[in-house]
């Protein structure tokens, strides 16, 4: 079977993704340099599977380092997560979003043409659609305007694959555009660890709701919605995980550039969530109302057709298994993988 190499492998969809990859036959190489994550999510990946992985500690933008990798290992396809993925902090931090972004992206397809790989699939945002294009979001649409460093080094990072490809007719390419991820692996083993203070609503949720903080505030209650919240598109995470098998076995077989949506296509609000993830674990999160957050739109969601149309993947996970999979981990592991 095919061996795939897994960019910033241990982070949270890295390591649900290694789980659904090895339940579907393929090796799978790991190389992360465990700043927004932990190698104890990848023996946890290992316990639930059954499987070994080739596990290095490793940046991926040492271009050395990632060569030794490659050399040792036979590598059939690239799974490019690594990243630095909090939209605050970006702002923030624009300089060292763009170098650390960029430069595992450009040493990954370098180090890819030097050992003759030519298929990649990248872990993209559906932040790259920015706030003009009218919802929901379809993959034909142009990239818009992007809110903030990181949004912006993710609708880059598409164009530099789109080039290569451009200039490599071997090379074959999906981008994955994410909508909102969340939930755990049912076991409760592996699941989201956010280091500080959470930047998205589930895992602030669910901390919360374990004791570790006091409230939620939820940012806005105005906006033009059912209910005021903004609305999202909420995807569990093994539906995103089976979307990157799909993806694997699709740019294994096929040249040329696709980009696909994974999403449900269906928005829930914040106050759902919170609401829904009350009712289903019997557990009290007490949320207060915020000010409007810089930069948030009131709601998008995705187009999912194309996902069905061409890799024959669709959700199968419901609001009320993000929710119970995420108290699950939570619950299970109150401080996370420490």
């Amino acid at each position: 079977m095919a061996t795939v190499f897994l960019a910033g492998g241990a982070g949270y969809i890295g390591s649900h993704t290694a789980v659904a990859l090895l339940d579907a036959g393929y090796d799978v190489v790991v190389a992360d340099n465990y700043s927004n994550s932990s190698p104890e999510a990848i023996r946890r990946v290992e316990r639930i599977t059954g499987k070994t992985v080739q596990l290095y500690e490793a940046d991926i933008r040492d271009s050395a380092r990632i060569s030794e990798i490659f050399q040792e290992n036979r590598i059939d396809a690239v799974i490019h997560f690594a990243g630095l993925k909090a939209v605050g902090e970006s702002v923030q931090k624009p300089l060292m979003y763009y170098r650390n972004n960029i430069d595992t992206t450009l040493t990954l397809l370098e180090t890819m043409a030097k050992f003759n790989v030519n298929k990649v699939i990248f872990s993209s945002s559906a932040t790259v659609y920015g706030s003009e294009n009218p919802i929901p979001y379809i993959e034909t649409m142009q990239r818009g305007v992007c809110s903030n460093p990181y949004g912006w080094t993710k609708a880059m990072m598409e164009q530099i694959f789109e080039d290569a490809a451009k200039a490599n007719p071997e090379l074959s390419v999906v981008l994955l555009r994410y909508f909102n991820p969340i939930g755990a692996h049912p076991s409760g083993l592996i699941g989201e660890d956010p280091t500080g203070i959470p930047n998205n609503l589930m895992p602030y949720i669910t901390q919360v709701a374990v004791g570790k903080r006091d409230h939620l505030t939820v940012f806005g209650n105005d906006y033009p919605t059912p209910d005021g919240t903004c609305r999202r598109d909420y995807i569990h995470v093994m539906d995103l995980a089976n979307g990157h098998v799909k993806a694997t076995d699709y740019v294994l077989a096929h040249k040329g550039v696709e980009i696909v949506n994974l999403g449900t296509g269906t928005p829930y609000s914040v106050t759902e969530i919170v609401e829904t993830f009350q009712r289903v674990n019997g557990v009290a999160v007490p949320y207060e109302f915020g000010p409007r957050r810089f930069g948030d739109i009131p709601e998008f969601y995705a187009n999912a057709d194309k996902a069905l149309a061409l890799f024959g993947w669709r959700t199968e996970k419901s609001l009320e298994d993000m929710c119970r999979d995420s108290w699950n981990w939570q619950k299970q592991n109150p401080n996370g993988y420490r």
